[in-house]
This record gives C-alpha cells, sequence and structure tokens, in this order.
C-alpha cells in the first residue's frame, strides 16, 4: 500500500485555525451514565431476532426481506424520536441497482494440453459478469499471472513482458507473500504490509486490474488460508442474484467474465499442462516473475437475468444543539442487508439469516441511537445512523452514500462502522481493525482505558478486513474511519478461547444459513463495546478537534486536501 506522508491540517469547530495546544485531551469528555445505560442486552437481543427471523427472509436487497428490514429501522429510528436524515424529508436514501442472476446450468470446457474436461459451476468454478447483458462469453487461452499485482511503490508488475488482452487470467488470492530477508519465517514489512493484507490482495482489486489489462476473463485461485474463508463463500455469494451500481457505460468497463476457481481444479490444468503450480506459485513471490502461458484454452458462456430496482440506505438524523457546528456531522453506520434466500445447505435450510452479520450491528445501531436520545442536553454537532443496503455485494450502500453524500464530507468528522457485535461475552480488549490509522483510535483507548480495558490490533491482518466493509468507503473519500470489532481476551476464559471461537464461526457459519441466534450467546460484551463506541462519538460531537489521520496514512492526503478547500 502506497503511503502519502503530508504536513497535518487540523480544523476546530467554527473556523479553518489551528487549534490550541492546550485544548483537551483525546477521550476527556465522559457521556451521563444514564445515556450508557440506554444500552441493554435485552433490547440488542430483541432487534436481532427480529431482524434475522425467517420471516426477513435474509434480508437480500431488492426482495421482500428489503421492505421488511427498511421500514423496520425507519419504524425503530422513528419511536426513538430521531428526525429523518435525508433532506427530502424521509428516512430513505434511494440506491440505484441492477439485480443480476447467473444461470447455473452452465459447465467451463477447458481443453489442456489437447485432453477435454468440464468444471461444473458452483462445485469446480463460480463466474459472473457485472455488464449490464444477457449474455457473455470466453474463448480464450489461459495465462497465470502470479498474484496479478501492479505496484509501481513496490517496483512489482506481474505482467510484464507479456500483453494479456483477450486472454483467461489466473491469479493467486491475496498479497505477495515476500519473505523478510532479515528474519526467516516472517514477511518484509516494508512489502505489501507484510503480515497484513494491502489492497492489491483483495479480489476487488484483482477484477479490477484484469479490466484494465483487456482480459477476457479473470479465476481467482481460491485457498482458504490467504482467502480468509472457505470455497463455500464464493460458491454462496455467486449462486445467489447479485447486485451493482450501474455506471454510464452500463459497466461495459468492466472486466467480462469474474469468477474463482478451486485449487483442485486448478492444479490439475497445472499439471495437464505440463506445469509445477507450487513452483510457479512460489516464482510469483520474486520480482522478476513473468506470466505463464499455459497449455489450456478454455470456454464459458453465461446467461444472466437482470433485473433494475431502487435499493435504500436508511437515514436518520440527532440534531446538534450548538448553532455555530450543528452542520458538522458524526456518522454511525452498519449494513442491514444479508445474503436473502440462497442454496439450502444439508439441513434444507434457504435462508441465510445473518445474524452475527450483521444483524447485530443493526441492533447496535439503533441502541447507540437510543443513547444519544437520553441525553439530557443533545451534543453540539449532529449525529447522522446510516443503515446501508448492499454492503454483501460489494460495500455498494455505503459506496453510493460517500459518493453521493446528503451531507458535505468535508463537514463529516468520523465514521463509525459496526460489523457484527461481540456476541460470547465481556472482553478485557477491543479489536481495531487499522490501528494506529488515525487520532480516532486515541479517542478510543483512552475511553477503554476508563474501563479497564485495552486496544488490540487486527489478529488475522492477513485476510484484509480493513477492505471488507462499509468504513472504507469513506476512508476512501478522506474521511477518519473507526472499524472496531470484537476483542479476543475474554474475561473467565482460557487464552486462544476467542480465537478458536472466531474461527469456528468463520468455518461453520460465515455466509451460510447457519449464521442464526445460538443458545451460547451472551451479549454483556456487546453492550459494552456499544458504550465505548458511543462514548468516541459523543467525544466528537462535542470536542473541539476534528479527529485526523496520522501521518504516512494513504487517506491522509485527500483529507487535507478536502479541508483546505473550506
Amino acid at each position: 500500500m502506497k503511503k502519502l506522508c503530508v504536513a497535518m491540517l487540523v480544523l476546530i469547530f467554527g473556523g479553518g485555525s489551528i487549534p490550541a495546544q492546550q485544548s483537551k485531551p483525546a477521550g476527556s469528555l465522559q457521556p451521563p451514565r444514564s445515556a450508557l445505560e440506554a444500552i441493554t442486552a435485552d433490547d440488542l437481543m430483541s432487534h436481532i431476532k427480529t431482524l434475522s427471523s425467517d420471516q426477513f427472509e435474509g434480508r437480500g436487497p431488492g426482495a421482500h426481506g428489503e421492505e421488511l428490514s427498511i421500514n423496520y429501522m425507519a419504524d425503530q429510528f422513528k419511536k426513538a424520536g430521531l428526525e429523518p436524515g435525508n433532506t427530502d424529508g424521509s428516512y430513505f436514501q434511494k440506491v440505484p441497482l441492477v439485480g443480476i442472476t447467473t444461470s447455473q446450468n452452465t459447465d467451463m470446457k477447458v481443453d489442456v494440453a489437447g485432453h477435454a474436461t468440464k468444471l461444473r459451476f458452483g462445485d469446480d468454478f463460480v463466474a459472473r459478469t457485472v455488464r449490464v447483458v444477457d449474455r457473455t462469453s470466453f474463448d480464450a487461452d489461459m495465462v497465470f499471472v502470479g498474484y496479478g499485482v501492479v505496484a509501481p511503490e513496490y517496483k512489482w508488475d506481474d505482467y510484464k513482458g507479456m500483453d494479456v488482452r483477450g486472454k483467461v487470467l489466473l491469479m493467486l488470492v491475496g498479497d505477495p507473500p515476500i519473505p523478510d530477508p532479515k528474519t526467516p519465517g516472517k514477511l518484509d514489512p516494508k512489502m505489501f504490509g507484510g503480515k497484513a493484507m494491502t489492497y492489491y490482495g483483495r479480489w476487488t482489486y484483482k477484477f479490477e486490474i484484469a479490466a484494465e489489462k483487456g482480459a477476457a476473463g479473470v479465476l481467482v485461485i481460491h485457498e482458504t488460508g490467504p482467502a480468509g474463508y472457505p470455497w463455500a463463500v464464493p460458491k454462496g455469494s455467486f449462486t445467489i442474484e447479485n447486485f451493482d451500481l450501474v455506471s454510464k457505460d452500463n459497466n461495459m468497463s468492466r472486466v467480462n467474465v469474474e469468477g474463482w476457481i478451486t485449487n483442485e481444479r486448478t492444479r490439475e490444468i497445472f499439471k495437464g499442462s505440463g506445469k509445477d503450480f507450487d513452483a510457479l506459485k512460489k516464482s510469483a513471490i520474486r520480482r522478476d516473475f513473468k506470466p505463464v502461458p499455459l497449455n489450456a484454452h478454455a470456454k464459458l458462456t453465461i446467461e444472466n437475468k437482470l433485473r433494475r430496482i431502487n435499493s435504500n440506505n436508511v437515514v436518520a438524523k440527532i440534531e446538534g444543539s450548538d448553532p455555530k457546528v450543528k452542520d458538522e456531522y458524526v456518522i454511525y453506520m452498519a449494513h442491514w442487508d444479508h445474503l436473502g434466500i440462497g442454496l439450502p445447505n444439508e439441513k434444507g435450510d434457504k435462508i441465510y439469516n445473518g445474524a452475527l452479520d450483521n444483524a447485530s450491528g443493526s441492533a447496535g445501531l439503533l441502541e447507540t441511537a437510543r443513547a444519544f436520545k437520553a441525553l439530557k442536553k443533545p451534543q453540539r454537532r449532529s449525529i447522522l445512523f446510516l443503515s446501508v443496503t448492499a454492503e454483501e455485494k460489494g460495500l455498494i450502500g455505503s459506496k453510493y452514500y460517500a459518493e453521493n453524500p446528503i451531507y458535505p464530507l468535508e463537514k463529516t468528522l468520523a465514521a463509525i462502522n459496526m460489523d457484527g457485535l461481540n456476541q460470547w461475552g465481556r472482553t478485557r480488549d477491543i479489536t481495531v481493525i487499522g490501528l494506529g490509522n488515525s487520532t480516532l483510535d486515541d479517542i478510543l483507548r483512552t475511553a477503554a482505558a476508563a474501563k479497564g480495558r485495552v486496544l488490540s490490533p487486527d489478529a488475522e491482518p492477513e485476510k484484509g478486513f480493513y477492505y471488507r466493509s462499509d468504513h472504507f468507503n469513506f476512508a476512501k473519500q478522506g474521511v477518519p474511519a473507526l472499524d472496531p470489532e470484537a476483542g479476543v481476551d475474554f474475561i473467565g476464559k482460557p487464552k486462544g478461547w476467542g480465537m478458536k471461537k472466531r474461527d469456528e464461526y468463520t468455518e461453520n457459519d460465515y455466509h451460510k444459513p447457519s449464521d442464526e441466534i445460538k443458545p451460547d450467546w451472551n451479549l454483556a460484551g456487546a453492550v459494552e463495546d456499544l458504550q465505548l463506541f458511543f462514548t468516541v462519538g459523543y467525544e466528537i460531537a462535542n470536542g473541539a478537534k476534528y479527529p485526523e489521520w496520522k501521518a504516512g496514512n494513504e487517506f491522509k492526503a485527500k483529507r487535507d486536501a478536502m479541508l483546505k478547500k473550506q
């Protein structure tokens, strides 16, 4: 990830001057106890039960579940006394989408060194197009392009020496894992974030670079470790209706076909081509790697069912009490959507309820709103509560708001994201994805310390969580964004128990119909986490300083430029 270092720019409310050094330290404003106590485990559970019930049909955008979900969120905001957040007087921001359902009744025919084989959709590969077309196809040679990365700042180019236009590209998932020359067994922290994933490792980047290179198609080679999830996740995501924003060119600038292929079938293709997959994978972590043409030719036709819809973000507001700064905003957000109705599991359950992901975060959003309404004197700045759509389809609702903000982003001080709350009890710590990025971490650290808690960095930075949730779209626009998650040091549990529970959830429940409320759920920890998130927002909404990206952060330059224009 390219690091940009720009001189700090700090604004205080009411103007663009540098704040005085005697301003209060981060986290010095303590919220009233009555507001904190407005957040309860019983209310959280009640919201989660409703939103994750079968009646809501998995909260799929554009389906009956959307209507139920957005109306529930809006009704709860209204009952809590919040104003409509849209300037048109409603609680809704329309998000224009195209729904694309790919026919699964198709095979990919691959000729490997004269030997014809068929790959089955769902079992061996998944593929789609986000172009707004009824039908597309490829009939092209296959090329292995390593990790598919072009990163000038690292003097890295996986395409050197070859024009891959019109080819089907096979790419490894994740960043190139470059060994640290000084410490055997570890990754070089100066290359691609070391252990932490950069945007180059995300499948979204790989699809984008394939489009830029003019590829006929791109297939990311699935491996559970570097991907961060099992094959069931891309399989489930590609076998249901998918959504995207519609560009002026009907998304024709996007790659023709994008998808995933299993590790097993990839190895078969390499072996049939006379190539050693493991040896080529090893060579792909060197700067001198060059694309490798495979003795393989692939044919695939994709047929789509299209529909254009308006999905909705839900927006509610609590206006600030200070006339000088009430036009400045702190945003809390959580996505209301999940995967809807999809392929049945072994028990025949086809409703993807999404209890943790993200009925829990939506419940937290509602409880945080109630806590702010419990203040006897409203906070100085305004608070916006944003319940976004289509996160599971590629962070689409938050992207639409960030690119079409109702309130100016230069007047938006921070975005605080809630994507999955702690369901297993109290913790001594709280995890911050991207810890050290901004002064929001300092505010949270002070609030946590007051409760005898500490901040922990992302326990699994290699999975690229920073690029997988809605806060990222605000960060890309320059707005300081906080993405906290449950801690892993659980009170009363042995060391490693928290990570074990995370791994169990990822393997057994993530993006599956089994993501439902479990008998062992204990929301006491979620309440304490939400109280910290509330405290952070309360501090920002009442404090003297704008939160800042820290020196060296890649989003700092954009924020600084944005604020200089005020």
